[in-house]
């Protein structure tokens, strides 16, 4: 795990390297300080003169200035260090979930990614923070307090020492309290981020049934859990400082008792005022570094788990590879199913696509219809590889799609999804998703086929009208449209439509149908649809039921022999003529 996290420090090495220098060196100067300190007392105490008074003033603030500077320099360079893993961190999540195959992020729920890119990032980056500073820091201040100590008290220095087994006890015990809590606590910060998330996308739907009291009820309960968990888990971590505070008092107690006694007993022979006050200050310095470690501990343990969990994301490995030596060209647009079977998971106890056999020719419409349910956008996922069939193989332009580069391959078929997706900036910035290198005439073409101009045009700022995020200020027609334009820039073998014109009226539909026929007569377009309006006029028409085949025909062959067709045709038709 921690090998896997030290690959994303890379440029901030010199700085996560420099701090524990500055770290030490402060450290240095500030256990040099006391025994300055101690020796002044007894130049005092001897009747020294003023000048010597100043001499010693003079350097201990040049001791004090120099590792005031030592600890801004530490400072600045933890926080750059820490800053810079956690930037490289949540990149390094990024572009590995942009890899991911869809099976990949079936894994994970997209709640749980946006809690590790920000909380459990935010745990380790404060957790690398104390480990490069305070976990340097306080070892050292430790051995050279106690060393110093040892130079000016001798065997009362041993007391110290007495505190450390009480101190790790305690440690231990309240680490293993703690632990299972944050284990348990960030899987439920997950679930609540996915309440927070789903509400806010169904904002309109909790408003139009007026479930706004449910939602809050739903969404306290989640955060009083989560509360509940984290309160359970600071209060065992609560501990941590009273164990400090009373080894503090207690050394405290102990080098004041007996360390004025035996400067009483002894006259000053064995231990003068001087090596007391300086004792006290190593005390507070070596248990201050105990309570530092304590922390350091704490946030350890708190870091753990989130730690585990970036890992998880940084080590998931796509289900989805090149192979050895990709093909990059694809010939044309031909599709070939070839036997194929295909799950979503291995553990799935039945095949969401059994025996499909099918052959379409570069250039053809091909209409795909079926009811809900019946695994029609699972076959067109399988031509662009966003999934690997089970069983089987998937040939595009002759050649079995797992031989074909990935970038090449999809960069051939354009897929224009059910859920139609829009990202927040110009109509333009939309469009190059297809084409980033496509002219203006080029999109306004595009635009044209997909009937988008006709609307954009009337925007006060055409095509550089901004698109808020996931196109909320653009109806679903005009979404589905822009998304079709998109699609149309990539200038692609195979288009594929599922579902895509849903939003937009026949007449609509029937134009956007005809300039594809028109325009692209070379691309194969499959279309997926509900209503048979917008597949009547395809090459063939495949029709799907419970994950199979179930015919393969034209729009007057399957209305007159197929039982599927011919009822959804017939309770549209008649729901129209009713309609009229």
């Amino acid at each position: 795990m921690i090998r896997e996290l030290a690959k994303s420090i890379r440029e901030y090495k010199k700085a996560s390297i420099m701090t524990p220098i500055w770290v030490a060196l402060e450290v240095v100067l500030e256990c040099i300080i006391p025994f300055i300190m101690a020796m002044l007392v007894n130049q005092i105490k001897a009747g020294c003169s003023m000048t010597v008074i100043f001499q010693y003033g003079a350097l201990l603030v040049v001791m004090a200035l120099l590792s005031l500077f030592l600890g801004m320099m530490s400072g600045f360079s933890c926080a750059e260090a820490s800053c810079g893993l956690a930037k490289n961190l949540r990149k390094d999540m990024f572009y590995s979930v942009q890899r991911y195959s869809f099976e990949n992020i079936d894994k994970f729920l997209v709640s749980s990614l946006v809690t590790r890119m920000t909380t459990d990032v935010t745990n380790v980056q404060l957790a690398y923070m104390m480990i490069i500073r305070i976990a340097v820091r306080a070892p050292l201040m430790l051995i050279f307090a106690f060393t110093m100590a040892f130079i000016m008290g001798g065997r009362m220095a041993w007391i110290f020492f007495l505190t450390i087994p009480f101190l790790g006890t305690g440690l231990i015990l309240v680490i293993r309290r703690a632990m299972p809590l944050f284990k348990k606590v960030f899987k439920k910060y997950d679930n609540l981020n996915s309440s927070i998330q789903e509400n806010i996308k169904a904002m309109r739907v909790v408003k139009s049934f007026v479930r706004e009291d449910y939602e809050e009820k739903k969404f306290g309960t989640a955060a009083e859990d989560v509360c509940a968990d984290f309160t359970r888990a600071e209060r065992i971590l609560a501990f941590n400082g009273p164990m400090m505070q009373f080894c503090i008092y207690g050394v405290m107690v102990f080098v004041l008792s007996f360390g004025s006694y035996t400067i009483i007993t002894s006259r000053g022979l064995d231990l003068d005022v001087g090596q007391l006050s300086s004792l006290l200050t190593y005390n507070f310095m070596m248990l201050n570094s105990l309570m530092m470690l304590s922390m350091v501990f704490v946030m350890i343990t708190m870091a753990d788990e989130s730690a585990k969990r970036i890992v998880e994301v940084l080590t998931e490995k796509s289900t989805l590879e090149n192979p050895e030596n990709p093909v990059y060209e694809v010939a044309d647009g031909s599709i070939t199913f070839d036997h194929v079977n295909f799950k979503y998971s291995k553990k799935a106890e039945r095949m969401a696509l059994a025996n499909i056999n099918l052959e379409i020719k570069s250039g053809e419409t091909i209409g795909i219809i079926g009811g809900t349910g019946s695994s029609k956008s699972s076959l067109i996922q399988l031509i662009s590889r966003l999934y690997d069939v089970t069983e089987g193989s998937v040939k595009v332009g002759g050649v079995d799609v797992r031989q074909y580069d990935l970038d090449s391959l999809r960069n051939q078929v354009a897929v224009v999804l059910q859920k139609n997706i829009l990202f927040s900036g110009t109509i333009k910035d939309n469009l190059r998703w297809g084409n980033k290198e496509a002219t203006d005439e080029e999109m306004i073409e595009a635009c044209r086929m997909a009937c988008a101009d006709e609307f954009v045009s009337q925007f006060p700022q055409g095509y550089d009208t901004w698109i808020e995020q996931g196109g909320a200020n653009v109806s679903g027609g005009q979404k589905q449209r822009l998304c079709i334009a998109r699609a149309l820039l990539k200038k692609p073998k195979i288009l594929i439509l599922d579902d895509s014109t849903s939003a937009v009226d026949t007449k609509t539909d029937a134009s956007i149908r005809r300039a594809l026929r028109e325009y692209i007569p070379e691309t194969t377009k499959i279309i997926i649809a509900q209503r048979t309006a917008s597949v009547e006029d395809a090459d063939r028409i495949i029709v799907m039921e419970g994950g199979t085949i179930n015919d393969v025909g034209t729009h007057q062959e399957l209305l007159s022999r197929n039982k599927i067709y011919s009822e959804i045709y017939t309770s549209q038709n008649k729901a129209g003529d009713k309609d009229e």
